[in-house]
């Protein structure tokens, strides 16, 4: 059997206990298939880049999956044909990472904060009048 990595978006819409009840179907489905889900992460509900759908926001779910090529046609099957799910995009990987993902990682923000120290940059003046 192969590894997967699989994110699906659902609409913002959706109760946290609908996206439960996807999360448990699709998992259930791999398993019916011959797979195992290895690891599950709920991301939350986030922004999205662009409306999709006419939604602005959508509930992200990670899945990896032990399981043949076979269960994953199936399962991008149901996602393409589920209402609920915006997009979904399901990748072969060498090998599957059981920590966190980045998503779900505490201490993941890790660059500067906007507004403080600006390093050596040169404070401008502001003026607010035209004549000068």
């Amino acid at each position: 059997m192969a590894f997967y990595e699989g994110v699906f978006i659902a609409r913002q819409d959706a109760s946290a206990a609908q996206v439960e009840g996807l999360q448990d179907t699709f998992a259930s489905l791999i398993e019916e298939n011959g797979g195992k889900v290895t690891k599950r992460e709920y991301w939350g509900l986030r922004n999205i880049a662009y409306r999709m759908k006419k939604n602005r926001k959508g509930h992200y779910v990670l899945f990896n999956i032990d399981a043949p090529s076979e269960a994953i046609n199936e399962l991008d099957r149901q996602l393409r044909l589920n209402e609920d799910v915006l997009r979904h995009l399901v990748v072969r990987v060498d090998e599957l990472d059981e920590e966190p993902s980045i998503m779900m990682q505490k201490g993941r923000d890790d660059r500067p904060r906007r507004g403080g120290d600006r390093g050596d940059r040169p404070q401008r003046d502001s003026k607010k009048g035209g004549d000068e």
